[in-house]
């Protein structure tokens, strides 16, 4: 994108990772975290974002939105700090995220105590993204979905690194008690039976779901009124009009 940005806001990021890219195209940067330290020049909550009405000409927000309670409350809020024209840009995890695990859990929790309990926090789907972001109040939405596959020995090292990057189990409604044993092992046994590669290495599915969306302004595009058209799409690939009702050769 040639455009430059007067003020740029990277809204929770986990690691300083905006900055280096954003230099370039920001007047000015303010890293907003959730927590002090990391050099933050802000704290703040993504649910109740610390910026003034149209004082941002740019938002960022990199694998944090995810974990918020209220995913529809937070982009209109982000919509709301955007001056006209502004843009939005952010990535979250999607729903097929970790898809594997979810599985192999549920089964394995049934199985040795009877009954469920939520292991693996739910992820906004595909589809439901834009929507959200037009709801919101976002013009000219852009949703896309990448997916990246990262293979474990076994299921104990998704879990560590899992743990590590701060993405334990943070569900309200989930069973206080410790995971059981037999249930953890149960779990292993079954990620193994069902998702192993033929190497015997597990795959554990990552989606991340790239979304973009602009502050509306007179100057952006808008769609053409219903019914305006001044040439025909089956001219245009030079081919016979269908109408409705009629099937190809009719007519």
């Amino acid at each position: 994108m040639l455009r430059e940005f007067a003020v740029a806001a990277d809204l929770g990021t986990p690691l300083p990772v905006v900055a280096p890219v954003l230099s370039a195209k920001a007047g000015k940067l303010l890293r907003m975290a959730e927590a002090e330290g990391g050099g933050a020049a802000v704290i703040g909550d993504l649910e109740r974002l610390p910026f003034a009405a149209e004082s941002l000409d740019l938002a960022v927000s990199l694998l944090a939105l995810q974990g918020v309670n209220d995913l529809p409350g937070a982009l209109v809020q982000i919509k709301r700090a955007l001056r006209p024209d502004g843009l939005f840009m952010g990535c979250l995890l999607g729903g097929r995220s970790l898809q594997e695990l979810r599985q192999a859990l549920l089964e394995a929790e049934s199985e040795t105590t009877g009954g469920v309990s939520p292991r693996v926090a739910p992820f906004a789907d595909l589809r439901d993204l834009g929507s959200l972001l037009q709801r919101a109040g976002f013009a000219l939405p852009v949703v896309d979905s990448e997916v990246v596959t990262v293979r474990y020995g076994d299921v104990f090292g998704l879990l560590r690194d899992l743990r590590a990057m701060g993405w334990a189990n943070a569900l309200l409604a989930r069973r206080k008690a410790l995971l059981r044993r037999e249930t953890l092992l149960r779990a292993a046994a079954l990620y193994a039976e069902r998702f192993a590669d033929p190497d015997g290495r597990l795959p554990a599915t990552f989606e991340f779901v790239w979304v973009s969306g602009w502050a509306p302004h007179e100057s952006q595009q808008k769609p053409l009124r219903p019914g305006s058209a001044k040439a025909r799409l089956a001219d245009a690939l030079g081919v016979p009009e269908i109408k409705a009702g009629e099937k190809p050769g009719e007519g």
